[in-house]
């Protein structure tokens, strides 16, 4: 009970700041009446302040989760890739939402790197620069150099981060859980899950030995590329509050003119980007999630460096197939195919009509896909793909949202260095090989492999398991639990017995290995 007044009474102090922001209509648009929330402000002695009467929806409400806090800032950077929540006009607006804050003290940037590590900033560092260099919500970076001599980005987290960050976030769980029991219909939205998704992107943000391992992770998957670099990670000075990375000597993209008088050949730039945005998505299932042009730089040579991985994407191999396919089935304007896949993936109810879902495929792709070539967005029309599933009843997918927020940004990238190229024509030949490669039916076949591999390997519990209840039913008896039948009875009418597939795949085993002998 305590719990619900303390988060109503932060709910008020949340309530207050939307309504001087004239900020009010998020909650119109989860159904509650107009009436009843002028007059909480009203009650409340609150005031639209004028600054905010001539502006839009989408900056009013960005200015007031930016004065709400980080950790509303990051819910609205949330909401920007759903726009079946929130509509694709506000979720425009907030796609440009940041969450630059003025920096903290060198003095407690340098507490905090000796409290972690055990040892003074001076017998870690030959230097430590006290003035960040960039600073955002949940923490802030410093140049430095080791006593090896290596110039390297140290970066630390705000003091208290923590607390503040578990304080909002809870209330925004305890809120979509509200929504959820009062309202139905928007079930489908999943709004504690999408709340449970920021929670846990955060709080391995807030942990940096997690970003370390991503950014050694996506460092390892592209060694062989000399066009795409991801920073070193110094182990010997991270921490869970700091992170010690090499430094990067380029320039950010977004100080890069379409017609500056240098040496580099945006063209290549923008091929290479394509590529090793398709490597990341389609060959690893493991992309960096927070792309944006402070994050991106480009060297002398044209190689792109990425910095900041503490939102990283995973997609498994299913969801990389679906994904090719319907990409694919897009661009060949096979909508058929486009709503084939949706419900082979169970995204849409088998019930749904895959006639009237390629025709509402159709209608999203036709006007996007006969734009000039270098206005073509696929990130758009995902996105409209999205906000139009509500009649279908697909379910939202969190790690197809990420993804479409990070295509979003990657297309920004490619149209600011070459605006006539589009980047995914270029990545065109990787997808249809990739599926080739991975959906045809050799493929099948290794799967197919794979999967008697990982049921013999379970064989010898199984039997055990069996001894073990053979052994149990001797000495006290045959005694079935309900709860086991009824699971039997499921995979029954699924179809899910093993047994049939081990048959299967040891008749495959045997007749490869009777062609190869």
């Amino acid at each position: 009970m305590f719990t619900g007044f303390r988060h109503i009474r932060r709910l008020v102090g949340v309530f207050r700041t939307l309504a001087r922001h004239d900020a009010l209509f998020v909650f119109t648009r989860l159904g509650l009446p107009r009436t009843p929330l002028k007059l909480a402000a009203f009650l409340l002695l609150v005031r639209r302040e004028r600054a905010f009467r001539d502006k839009s929806e989408g900056e009013r409400l960005s200015a007031a989760l930016t004065a709400l806090g980080p950790a509303y800032v990051k819910v609205g950077q949330a909401l920007s890739v759903r726009p079946d929540l929130i509509g694709d006009t506000l979720a425009e607006a907030l796609t440009g939402l940041q969450d630059r804050l003025p920096p903290f003290d060198g003095k407690e940037a340098r507490a905090a790197i000796e409290a972690e590590l055990g040892e003074p900033v001076d017998a870690l560092y030959a230097s430590f620069g006290d003035d960040a260099v960039a600073a955002a919500s949940i923490a802030q970076v410093h140049r430095a150099t080791t006593r090896d001599g290596e110039t390297v980005a140290v970066k630390v987290l705000r003091p208290g981060i923590e607390a503040a960050f578990a304080r909002d976030l809870e209330l925004a769980r305890w809120g979509a859980g509200l929504v959820e029991r009062h309202r139905p219909d928007l079930r489908r939205l999943r709004l504690v899950d999408a709340i449970g998704t920021i929670i846990r992107s955060v709080e391995m943000e807030m942990d940096l030995r997690f970003e370390a391992a991503a950014a050694d992770e996506l460092r390892q998957n592209f060694a062989d590329e000399p066009l795409f670099r991801v920073p070193a990670v110094d182990w010997q000075r991270t921490a869970r509050r700091v992170l010690t990375l090499e430094w990067v000597d380029a320039i950010p993209v977004n100080e890069i003119g379409t017609d500056d008088g240098d040496d580099l050949d945006r063209e290549e730039i923008v091929a290479n980007f394509a590529k090793v945005f398709f490597l990341q998505v389609f060959r690893d299932g493991f992309f960096h999630a927070d792309l944006h042009p402070g994050n991106i730089f480009i060297d002398a040579d044209g190689a792109v460096h990425v910095v900041d991985f503490g939102i990283m994407g995973r997609l498994d191999k299913r969801t990389r197939q679906y994904l090719a396919e319907m990409l694919h089935g897009f661009l060949t304007g096979d909508y058929k195919r486009v709503a084939d896949v949706h419900i082979r993936a169970g995204y849409v109810p088998a019930h749904q009509s895959a006639d009237e879902f390629a025709q509402a495929a159709r209608s999203i792709a036709e006007p996007i896909l006969g734009l000039p070539l270098g206005e073509i967005s696929l990130a758009r029309l995902l996105q409209q793909l999205f906000a139009v599933t509500e009649r279908f009843e697909m379910e939202a997918q969190p790690q197809l949202l990420l993804l479409q927020k990070t295509m979003l940004v990657a297309e920004g990238v490619g149209r600011r260095l070459f605006p006539g190229v589009n980047m995914w024509e270029l990545a065109r030949p990787l997808i249809e090989g990739w599926m080739r490669e991975n959906m045809g039916a050799e493929a099948r076949m290794r799967d197919a492999i794979d999967d008697l591999l990982d049921g013999l390997e379970q064989l010898p519990r199984l039997i055990g398991d069996m001894g073990e209840s053979l052994d149990s039913m001797s000495r006290n008896g045959l005694r079935i639990d309900p709860a086991s039948l009824e699971s039997f009875a499921a995979a029954q009418r699924a179809g899910r017995s093993r047994w049939p597939v081990w048959t299967l795949g040891a008749a495959a085993v045997a007749i490869l290995a009777a062609l190869l002998a």
